[in-house]
């Protein structure tokens, strides 16, 4: 089918913000964009808002919206946080340890030679016994059995043995990669079966919020590896998705960069995200991709990936160092009704404010719930003092609501500081200037000073971020490390400079982004839309894609 009428969306559900974009099918031109906060506790929500903000812009009527392209980094962020189904692995013909996300693995005597041919017969009573130990323990089953890519019978044996003794969903690794490698092949297959309900309840959100606009007709999901697929595929082959939003980033960089070979970088909320195009193409780790700490045959962008952006927390600790991030806070000038930052913000356990989340209820059970409902929002050093509880016990509770957004969690951050010099107007400025000021005493420097150093301290993550994914790519690892902790000695100093362009995307990419390459001799890009670039990037390869398969 060729799109040379009516319009398309690309949506891109990241970690901080979902972002929307209607595209005119006829020439391509951008008609509306939106950004809302993501929410996890139902992202749906989220998404909603963004979209209907997007539609409203456009006056554009859902019948003539012809495509919904969907990228996101659920799949990316669930691998990082720890998050999915359990799952129970069985490996057949091997006895080799693995050490993967999984509840238990039980090893099973069968597999087959490179040949094809039979080595031993696949042992079934060994196998059902497993899984009435797993029964109850696990959501789902992943099976990798020994070159089953020659000859799959004995996991399609299993499986059907599986699902009679256990109605749970089974992932068998020939299904997923045709690649030799049984470990490799065993990871896919487990991050599959833990990423399935992560992307089950993501895309029935997205099929319900769609078609309540009338906007279910043609959608497809992004892969990691800069494709697309249906939904349906993108539940069964989960892991397809790591890197969706990358590779839309990259794809969003090939059509706007100046040249053919580019740094892509996407600052965004919780994270910021480096990619490679040469000759005008993303680079694809094909042999596969580590995710966590696993290697898989997932296809995926080449990437690198830093745990500071926009919100990300910044604060003073003990020993009256700056840190920022990786954790993400809500910054306080976008946190709504708190106290003024001067009155209670300091370093250490009084950095952060905690407060009720979105998600939570006017009564609760929980005592760090109770307390917050009835004394209001109070500091982490407050909330130990007044529950008798120690440091580590109160974090991981906290941790715990926060990611169910029953509780947020509330700090200055990169887009504060970029409040107090007044080169954003998004929130309250008056509370990033009071922290500001509070802050920057401890150093006894002024707010607006505190203000350039956490940019400054920003934007060095940055740098060496981008510097330790070429240098890796194009040198070796050895010199990556020096290159990116060249600053760390003021014995030993070098100049380091980047012979291709930087592509920003993100909303604060060109207040962050302009100086980093200053500082590399190199240009800074923003192309036009560069703050919903992702979902820019993922509609327009959602398009090129269809209209490729047509010709």
């Amino acid at each position: 089918m060729n799109f040379e009428n009516g319009y398309a969306i690309g949506i891109d559900t990241g970690g901080t913000y979902t972002d929307t974009v209607v595209v005119k099918c006829a020439d391509l031109s951008v008609v509306a964009t939106a950004k809302s906060p993501t929410t996890h506790h139902d992202l749906s929500l989220g998404l909603a808002a963004s979209l209907d903000e997007a539609l409203k812009n456009s006056k554009v009527d859902p019948s003539e919206v012809n495509l919904v392209s969907v990228s996101t980094t659920l799949a990316t962020n669930a691998v990082v946080e720890n998050k999915g189904a359990r799952v129970g692995l069985f490996m057949i013909g091997s006895s080799k340890s693995v050490k993967l996300p999984v509840v238990t693995a039980r090893f099973v005597r069968g597999g087959h030679k490179v040949t094809g041919a039979e080595v031993d017969p696949i042992d079934i009573e060994s196998l059902v016994d497993g899984v009435m130990n797993m029964k109850g323990h696990v959501d789902s089953y992943a099976v990798c059995s020994a070159m089953s890519i020659k000859n799959p019978a004995h996991e399609n044996i299993a499986e059907k043995a599986i699902s009679l003794t256990d109605p749970k969903p089974v992932f068998c690794s020939h299904r997923i990669s045709t690649k030799a490698g049984q470990m490799e092949r065993a990871a896919t297959a487990v991050l599959n079966a833990r990423l399935m309900p992560v992307m089950d309840e993501f895309l029935k959100g997205v099929s319900s919020v769609l078609d309540e606009r009338n906007l279910g007709g043609s959608v497809v999901v992004i892969r990691g590896n800069a494709t697309s697929m249906n939904m349906e595929n993108a539940i069964e082959r989960a892991a397809d998705t790591f890197a969706s939003g990358p590779a839309s980033t990259a794809y969003y960089g090939c059509i706007y960069s100046p040249a053919k070979d580019a740094l892509i970088v996407d600052v965004g909320g919780t994270t910021t995200d480096v990619t490679l195009i040469r000759n005008s193409k993303p680079t694809i780790q094909e042999s596969g991709s580590i995710i966590g700490d696993w290697e898989t045959h997932v296809e995926a962008v080449e990437m690198f990936t830093v745990g500071v952006g926009g919100d990300s927390f910044s604060r003073i600790t003990r020993s009256g160092r700056l840190e920022i991030g990786p954790g993400r806070v809500v910054p306080l000038c976008m946190a709504g009704n708190i106290p003024l930052p001067e009155n209670w913000i300091g370093t250490e356990n009084d950095s952060r404010l905690i407060k009720i989340g979105p998600a939570a209820s006017e009564t609760s059970d929980d005592a760090i719930l109770t307390y917050l409902l009835e004394n209001g929002p109070s500091t982490f050093g407050q909330l130990m003092q007044g529950l008798d509880l120690g440091e580590i016990s109160l974090g991981t509770k906290v941790e715990k609501l926060v990611r169910s957004q029953l509780l947020d969690e509330v700090g200055f951050t990169p887009t504060d500081a970029l409040h107090v010099l007044g080169k954003v107007e998004i929130g309250n400025r008056e509370m990033s200037i009071s922290a500001a000021k509070v802050l920057g005493a401890v150093f006894e420097i002024s707010g607006d000073e505190f203000a350039e150093k956490v940019l400054d301290d920003t934007r060095i993550k940055i740098e060496n971020a981008m510097l330790e994914h070429i240098v890796r790519k194009e040198i070796g690892g050895n010199m990556a490390g020096i290159v990116a902790g060249r600053s760390a000695s003021n014995l030993v100093s070098f100049d380091v400079s980047l012979n291709l362009p930087i592509i920003g995307i993100g909303a604060a990419a060109d207040c962050l982004l302009s100086e980093v390459a200053e500082k590399l001799h190199t240009e800074a890009v923003f192309p036009e839309h560069h703050e919903v670039g992702n979902a820019l990037g993922a509609v327009r390869m959602a398009l090129d894609n269809m209209n490729k398969e047509s010709e």
